[in-house]
Order: structure tokens, then sequence, then C-alpha cells
């Protein structure tokens, strides 16, 4: 089940794990694993073998999947990552920043 306080297009900053400190923007997400890709984090490197593609073949950096509860929403206000809250505006529900209470979406 996802809880969607994160979604594709959204900057987040992780929490743990090598890329801990460090944000970047979400480019997938699988909501059926939990896990999001994210644009600079949880670089690792995978064997190609040479194809037209890639004609000189060998490593290539690429990001992998985390786990969503890795991940915070990231605030540039506040420099950090934050919690969110759900508010209800006429009839859409929208992501506040707690700690600013300015809005995500």
């Amino acid at each position: 089940m996802s809880i969607a306080r994160i979604k594709k297009g959204d900057t987040v900053y992780c929490t743990t794990g090598e890329s801990a400190g460090l944000k970047g923007k979400v480019l997938k997400i699988n909501t059926e694993k939990n896990v999001a890709v994210v644009e600079g984090l949880n670089m690792v490197k995978k064997a190609m073998r040479p194809s037209e593609a890639y004609p000189q073949g060998g490593f290539l950096e690429r990001e992998a999947p985390i786990h969503l509860s890795n991940l915070m929403p990231y605030d540039a206000d506040v420099k950090k990552g934050v919690r969110i809250r759900r508010v209800r505006e006429g009839d859409k529900c929208v992501r506040k920043s707690q700690a600013t209470g300015k809005s995500l979406d």
C-alpha cells in the first residue's frame, strides 16, 4: 500500500545508507515494492557487455532503487528533509510541510 507522501518529480532527502544526507529528484516509483529511483542517490556499478549501444562495454554507474522509508520530502526553505501532513483545501487534498506549512504540490 502506497502512502503517496513522495511522488515522481519531488526533491527528496536520503536519511540512511551511503547516500545519507544527500538530496535528489525522484525519477521513478514502484508502489508494489515501495521503492524509488532517485537521481544521484544509491549509485551502483553495472557491468555491460559490448553492444551496438555500448561498443566499448565496461562498467556503467547507475541509480539503484532505494526504499521509501529511507527518503523524506525536501523543503528548500528549511534546507532539510521534513515530515508532511495532508490538508484538505476545497476539493483537493494537499501535501504541506510541517516545518513551514508550505505546499509541496
